[in-house]
């Protein structure tokens, strides 16, 4: 749930847009350079881009002139290359979409996120030993990503470089969280975790388990009425 926010529905909605942006701010380029620039800068660690889609979000963004086009080039054999420029209006929508991805929360869906919701399903041990393998791995990225981050802060600003300490926050907070449920899994004092346990040895769905899942499977008369999840907010 969002708490009602809803993201702005921008020309060209695709998250590349916005890195070509960032890119074009810098000075004119041509696609190719567009593309090797934002690889040079890792854009794809930074946000989900399809690079299939990089002809057709250039497109989209001359269509509605948040770029345009200034000249075209030829290097021998090569095809000619048209060089973009950032428009006024794209400028503009380059600093309206970063004020609103900074500060306005956004629901997102992490993969492990997807994992958790359906730990259920596999047995206790299993599911201990699976988050002990994760909290490794993620132990040594973690120290390679900060020795990375601090060899790069020699050269780059900070400034230039502050999406990577936030990543490396983030990481370390899921470190902390997955080293305190596993305290809770291997000394047996997570709530509920006999009752997890018996289901899969025994193979039965416990009482309990039975009618909190009726319960939250069967709608409120209020849901019944507006045709809306007992938990969905406007």
């Amino acid at each position: 749930m969002n708490g009602g926010v809803v993201a702005k529905r921008r020309k060209v909605g695709n998250l590349l847009a916005l890195a070509v942006l960032s890119a074009l701010v810098q000075r004119p380029m041509h696609p190719y350079e567009m593309a090797t620039t934002l690889r040079a800068w890792g854009k794809e660690q930074d946000m989900e881009i399809k690079w299939g889609s990089f002809y057709t979000v250039i497109r989209n963004l001359d269509k509605h002139q948040l770029i345009e086009a200034v000249e075209s080039l030829r290097e021998g054999r090569r095809p000619e290359r048209t060089v973009y420029r950032i428009t006024d209006a794209g400028r503009a929508e380059l600093v309206d979409w970063a004020r609103e991805l900074v500060s306005t929360p956004m629901p997102e869906h992490p993969r492990f996120r997807a994992g958790l919701s359906v730990l259920a399903a596999l047995h206790p041990d299993e599911a201990t030993d699976l988050l002990r393998q994760r909290l490794d791995r993620l132990d040594r990225a973690l120290r390679r990503d900060r020795e990375t981050l601090a060899a790069h802060l020699r050269e780059i600003p900070r400034l230039f470089l502050v999406e990577t300490e936030y990543d490396l926050a983030m990481r370390d907070a899921e470190a902390a969280w997955l080293r305190a449920l596993l305290v809770e899994l291997t000394s047996g004092s997570y709530p509920g975790l006999d009752t997890w346990r018996a289901f899969h040895e025994t193979g039965e769905m416990p009482a309990e388990l039975t009618g909190l899942a009726e319960k939250t499977s069967t709608p409120t008369t209020g849901a019944q009425s507006t045709g809306q999840h007992p938990d969905t907010t406007d």
